[in-house]
């Protein structure tokens, strides 16, 4: 697959919807992360701006503010004690929107509170630092791994309070300078939103490095591990099946021995991807290690695995360099007849089928039922 983005994962850097499983998990645990690391920040930072406020601004202005100040930073504090390690991008997203809608209130306020406020020299160059809080907004979503999407819209709402702040009568810049605001708000969120999604770009290819085998492009075994507890816990949950194949292909060693690495790498690359013109949608195919692979079939019966078994036979696993064949030794292990309580013991009973396959003769299947 190489360093860079293929067609399908450019892509996911504009729209959220078709990410895999693992980069929407790994994302939504770095973006609470941040929020919750920039919510306990402001929580402080927030707060402390009261002294500036009072040394400045007269009574009872600063009063006001401090009052908001104290509830912003309160909810700042929630927000931060609120958020939690999760794999889930709706509770990411609605901490995103606290972590915008807090300040987002807060600038409107202060607007109100300035614009019925006699302001001195020092005083109106103290509040025009409220004026530049929607740039310090828009410019910290170049913080998040966002996708374009993403950004917009979380960038088009401050945008909006600018310009309705703008309109009222509430801008403590001058109204002329309204359109030049805008479009300089825009390009600063512009250029955030590109600094978000170089930074999906990144994590993408981190995960996918992680999550593929580089020679294969299957699973590799720690993302393997992962899926295989994945779909343990989710078929003990619902009393489903769950089949687990080993596939180990047969005098592998051999290649390598007689005819080099580099031809033993086309053949493991030309078996899986035989392997996976046979498979179903929803199968899983993980590079176990060397010439071994694991088969994740979720919602599969015994019998039901053998037919996908066999259909993978007889659609070839390619040929070996001298022409001949490439045959495969298969354990097959199911979670219901097998009665096994954890994913490894599965894989064991798998394994130990394999190598019965082995000992029998290899180029054939032992299941877990006479089927």
């Amino acid at each position: 697959m190489g360093k860079h983005l293929v067609d399908e994962e450019l892509t996911w850097l504009f729209w959220p919807g078709r990410h895999m499983t693992l980069l929407t998990t790994r994302r939504a645990e770095m973006i609470l992360l941040r929020v919750r690391v920039i919510a306990a920040l402001f929580a402080v930072l927030t707060a402390l701006w009261i002294a500036v406020d009072a040394f400045v601004l007269p009574w009872p202005a600063w009063g006001e503010l401090a009052a908001g100040r104290l509830i912003a930073s309160a909810a700042f504090a929630l927000l931060a004690m609120s958020c939690r390690k999760s794999g889930s991008m709706r509770q990411t997203y609605v901490a995103l929107v606290m972590l915008y809608l807090i300040p987002t209130v807060f600038f409107v306020f202060s607007y109100l509170v300035m614009q019925k406020t006699e302001l001195n020299d020092l005083s109106s160059t103290i509040s025009g630092v409220y004026a530049f809080l929607p740039f310090v907004m828009v410019a910290g979503l170049g913080m998040f791994p966002l996708t374009a999407i993403e950004g917009l819209a979380f960038a088009l709402p401050v945008l909006g309070a600018e310009f309705a702040a703008s309109a009222l009568g509430l801008d403590m810049l001058n109204l002329s300078h309204l359109i030049g605001t805008i479009w300089l708000l825009g390009m600063i969120a512009a250029v955030a939103t590109m600094s978000g999604m170089s930074q999906l770009g990144f994590m993408i290819a981190l995960v996918r490095q992680a999550v593929r085998d580089p020679l294969t492009s299957c699973f590799s075994r720690l993302s393997g591990e992962e899926l295989l507890e994945i779909q343990f816990i989710i078929a003990s949950r619902s009393n489903t099946p769950l089949s687990v194949a080993f596939v180990d292909l047969d005098n592998f060693k051999s290649i390598n021995d007689n005819h080099g690495h580099d031809a033993g790498d086309q053949v493991l690359i030309s078996a899986t991807s035989n392997l996976r013109g046979a498979l179903r949608t929803g199968d899983m195919l993980v590079r176990w290690g060397g010439e071994e692979f694991i088969l994740i079939l979720p919602s599969t019966y015994c019998d039901e695995a053998v037919n996908v078994l066999e259909r993978v036979r007889a659609h070839g696993l390619g040929t070996r360099p001298d022409g001949k064949p490439m045959t495969a030794s298969i354990g097959l292990a199911e979670r219901t007849v097998d009665s096994r309580d954890d994913w490894r013991k599965l894989v064991e009973i798998a394994d130990k089928r394999m190598y019965t396959a082995k000992q029998s003769g290899k180029d054939r299947i032992i299941a877990c039922s006479p089927a």
